[in-house]
């Protein structure tokens, strides 16, 4: 195991594009839902528990060595908004480019074979982080870092936030993240004795619906 590959693969400075995207965090600061640093620490701890729970599920049990594809199938059915499916498979096949590129391996090149418009995010994500040697639990901390820091950074840009005060938030969270992602780890253990329905299927209405009409914005500094 090459545990350094994490720092990589979690590096904001990765390209596999999440800096274009703010995970809801537009449309919350627009709806004046984040204004400040209190609010922003009760978004991403919503979205943590939900839709971070379910994308670490998924990571983990790629990297556990799942099928990838079944696990794209759920990743889509936990997904009922087209926006977010979209969303996620245009950072998955951003990604999956990335971590080709990084990290090559027979098993990301048969997923973009299977999935030349990309797979879901959480899913190449686990995968890349199995091709560089990386175990189930540390694509999960991948996973929900990712979940937490995007829309940290992009409220940032947002509001202007201090950047000490986003990066406070994010510490304030951590053991919140190591719960979450030991939580999807053990269930993406199971995944092999139980089948794929024993994964998280969290959801955040608000979110999705959220997620929605931000695509139909005619302006926006973010993609998602």
């Amino acid at each position: 195991m090459n545990r350094a590959a994490l720092l990589v693969l979690a590096d904001g400075r990765f390209p596999a594009g999440g800096h274009a995207h703010s995970g809801g965090a537009e449309p919350a600061v627009a709806a004046g839902r984040i204004r400040d640093a209190e609010s922003l620490e009760d978004f991403c701890r919503g979205r943590l528990h939900t839709a971070g729970l379910v994308a670490a599920a998924l990571a983990a049990a790629a990297a556990d060595g799942q099928d990838p594809l079944a696990l794209d199938r759920a990743a889509d059915a936990r997904n009922p908004v087209a926006a977010l499916r979209d969303t996620a498979r245009k950072l998955g096949r951003q990604m999956m480019r990335a971590a080709r590129a990084t990290w090559p391996s027979a098993e990301l090149d048969a997923l973009a074979t299977a999935r030349p418009r990309g797979a879901h995010q959480p899913v190449v994500l686990g995968v890349a982080a199995r091709s560089a040697g990386l175990e189930p639990l540390d694509a999960a901390y991948a996973a929900v870092y990712e979940t937490v820091s995007g829309p940290a950074a992009a409220t940032v840009r947002l509001l202007s936030l201090d950047p000490f005060d986003a990066t406070t938030v994010l510490a304030r969270l951590v053991p919140e993240l190591d719960r979450v992602a030991a939580t999807a780890t053990a269930t993406a253990r199971r995944v092999a004795a139980e089948g794929i329905d024993v994964l998280p299927a969290a959801s955040a209405p608000l979110l999705d619906i959220s997620a929605q009409q931000h695509a139909t914005w005619p302006a926006r500094l973010f993609a998602s």
